[in-house]
């Protein structure tokens, strides 16, 4: 049987990932499309998200077509739930025209790739191509990779960059391994510094990889499928800062903290006091569900740097606990004092 094509969508924290495959899902022209989601946290809320969706036949289970995997990013996982979970896919490959995998935004996309060298994968799945979704309005104020003009002289002075940080390097790795970049919330950003951003990336892809705007995730799926790259067995093109290194660790200093509270807030409320944590906690990415007085609605909440996003999804379910569940990603976040901000 032919191999099933499989495409990596990777990105920083916040990026608009989950975002794309949503709309994907919901725009996929009659493909059968499997998906697996990298939930850094363990209330696996972006599985949650993509489920309610409702794009899954009404007569299949919904958590047979989203597969969530929990317990941290996919490089580190994946001798443990990835080749078991890849295996059931393979299963049911004549119901499945391709796979999408989301990874977490701390996992680096080179050890996934390179897990489809396996023999127990290859014969049955082929790493189509890799997108990479970055955040031109963070990228525009310096989040993440410091002030873009000091970064390229940076580059230009010491090719070696010892000093960058692990977040830089993070961020280079999931460049260097593109097949595809998407440019999303390039309209929250004037034009002449879309432009800036544009020209930066430029220089930071491999030759060829286009840059490709992208708005709430909504791309034409031919944009993203059908690359046709076989990746796995062309990984000497794509260099990775841990091409060097045995076996690849994170930063053992970035946590989350995961927040279940039988209360509700009011959104701007909630988004005040999430403001006064980011301030006194190095915290890089919020999300949940949020209960909100009086409301018959959930609230989806998001938030990158100082910047809150929040939209209400979908009615409370009459079988779900009315809860708000919270995910912070940071740097050695203080569970305590997070607890204690939003205890009050």
């Amino acid at each position: 049987m032919h191999k099933i094509p499989v495409t990596v969508i990777t990105g920083f924290l916040g990026a608009g990932k989950t975002t794309l495959v949503r709309h994907l899902l919901q725009n996929n022209q009659g493909r059968r499309i499997a998906v697996l989601v990298n939930e850094f946290g363990e209330i696996g809320i972006d599985g949650e998200l993509l489920r309610s969706c409702q794009v899954c036949d009404e007569d299949e289970d919904p958590n047979r077509n989203i597969l969530e995997l929990t317990n941290g990013c996919l490089c580190c996982t994946v001798q443990e739930e990835f080749l078991p979970t890849m295996q059931e896919l393979l299963k049911r490959r004549d119901r499945i025209d391709s796979i999408l995998i989301e990874t977490s935004g701390l996992a680096l996309p080179k050890p996934l790739v390179q897990a489809f060298r396996w023999p127990e994968i290859r014969t049955g799945a082929t790493v189509d191509g890799v997108v990479t979704v970055v955040d031109c309005e963070a990228l525009a104020n310096g989040q993440f990779v410091g002030d873009l003009e000091a970064l390229e002289a940076q580059r230009q002075a010491d090719d070696s960059l010892e000093h960058e940080t692990p977040i830089e390097e993070l961020f280079e790795d999931q460049l260097a391994c593109a097949d595809l970049v998407l440019l999303t919330k390039s309209d929250c950003v004037d034009a002449e510094a879309r432009s800036k951003v544009q020209q930066w990336l430029q220089q930071a892809v491999p030759t060829g990889v286009k840059i490709v705007p992208c708005q709430q995730g909504q791309i034409n799926p031919d944009v993203l499928l059908g690359f046709n790259a076989a990746v796995e067995d062309n990984l000497d093109s794509r260099p990775s800062h841990h091409d060097t290194e045995e076996e690849h660790e994170h930063d053992d200093n970035i946590n989350s903290v995961h927040l279940v509270l039988d209360r509700a807030f009011e959104p701007s409320e909630l988004v005040g006091r999430l403001e006064n944590l980011v301030q006194q906690q190095e915290i890089y990415r919020i999300k949940g569900f949020v209960s909100v007085p009086n409301k018959a609605m959930r609230l989806v909440l998001q938030g990158v740097g100082k910047r809150f996003d929040y939209f209400y999804d979908r009615p409370w379910q009459p079988s779900e606990t009315r809860q708000t569940k919270l995910v912070l990603i940071g740097e050695a976040l203080d569970e305590q004092q997070v607890q204690a901000a939003l205890a009050e």
